[in-house]
């Protein structure tokens, strides 16, 4: 009964098998290995355009390295309130920028919308340099709610950013269980939709450490290649995020893996709606539930083997309290959820209520 986090898996067969293969020849080092190059032509055909794409290891490097790109030390970057580059990225961000801040505007609910973007400009003071200038918007698809920005939403923010000269960063952790609940294009998703720059991860849907930074807009990506070595992720044996990328894209592997993390989190979510005791704080859009439980719940649930976070109670919704007594969790769904421990998690459930 795993529900910690997508990132707790290891890699799909298919993954794991073309790595193999790439392991098994020689090349040249620093991404310049056919590996690399075949990964790149795909993330091209993928998403339908010429775009320049750059392999990193870790979350954190490729959204601190992309913003690094996209803002000046003095600027900001406008975000979610629970953002991963403002939450659980320690200072990463504020590091590989120079000192470009943070600010939330989402104002607790479960995802940026134009009206936050609006409000912002319409209050924020425009006296430069006294007044820091924000010159960055970044969303998290899907958020850190758990719930997905459609084409229209992406859409609407990027005009409102753009009108503001505001490029647009996406965190694209979880963009495949995004595009695969949209049952949309990557391209509709991305830069079809104003996206400037993606951060595209497979470490959470099926490989073992392939991040990607996908510059739409090729200008942006002027010193990519020099803050990527000054950050220590330009790897010799390139092959390694080459090879994972070429594996996980084939035959649309990443979207099936999606696909069936998030039909887990569907189901799990539905046995859970039927206990009145529990409650799911944001609709399940991709592979995230966020659950508000008794404690003495939670106790007996990871007593017995089950893992998921205690979450943060700041990002709840401003209309939703939770008593003393209570604990919000976050449960993850990947793709090697398996029905058993969906069911064995609600037996669970059923056993304490049960036993009251």
């Amino acid at each position: 009964m795993y529900f910690g986090s997508d990132n707790q898996t290891g890699a799909s067969p298919q993954v794991l098998d073309m790595l193999t293969v790439a392991n098994n020849e020689y090349t040249h080092g620093y991404g310049d290995d056919r590996w690399t190059n075949q990964a790149i032509e795909a993330l091209k055909t993928l998403f339908e355009c010429d775009l320049e794409a750059y392999f990193v290891a870790t979350g954190t490097a490729a959204n601190s390295l992309a913003l690094s790109c996209m803002v000046q030390p003095w600027d900001a970057i406008l975000c979610h309130d629970s953002a991963h580059i403002i939450l659980d990225e320690s200072t990463a961000p504020e590091l590989f920028t120079g000192g470009a801040r943070m600010v939330p505007i989402s104002n607790g609910e479960g995802k940026i919308s134009p009206q936050h973007l609006k409000d912002y400009f319409q209050t924020i003071g425009t006296d430069y340099p006294h007044n820091v200038r924000a010159t960055a918007l970044s969303i998290t698809q899907a958020s850190e709610s758990g719930l997905v920005y459609t084409p229209t939403e992406i859409s609407a923010l990027s005009a409102v950013a753009k009108d503001n000269g505001l490029s647009v960063h996406m965190d694209g952790a979880r963009f495949s269980n995004a595009v695969a609940s949209q049952q949309c294009t990557p391209a509709e998703l991305s830069w079809k939709a104003g996206v400037d720059v993606l951060c595209l991860g497979a470490t959470k849907c099926g490989a073992l450490c392939a991040e990607v930074v996908i510059f739409f807009n090729k200008e942006l990506a002027a010193t990519f290649t020099h803050r990527r070595k000054r950050g220590g992720h330009l790897l010799s044996k390139g092959r390694v995020f080459g090879a994972q990328m070429v594996g996980w894209l084939q035959d649309d592997h990443w979207l099936d893996l999606a696909q069936y993390a998030n039909t887990q989190a569907t189901q799990l979510a539905k046995q859970i709606a039927t206990f009145d005791r529990l409650q799911l704080v944001w609709p399940v859009e991709s592979n995230e539930l966020f659950v508000i439980m008794p404690k003495g719940l939670a106790v007996h649930l990871q007593d017995a083997g089950a893992e998921f976070y205690d979450w943060y109670v700041t990002t709840l919704p401003p209309n939703i309290l939770i008593d003393e007594d209570e604990m919000f969790a976050r449960l993850v769904t990947s793709f090697v959820t398996q029905d058993s421990q969906c069911e064995a998690f609600c037996e669970l459930i059923h056993d304490y209520f049960a036993a009251q």
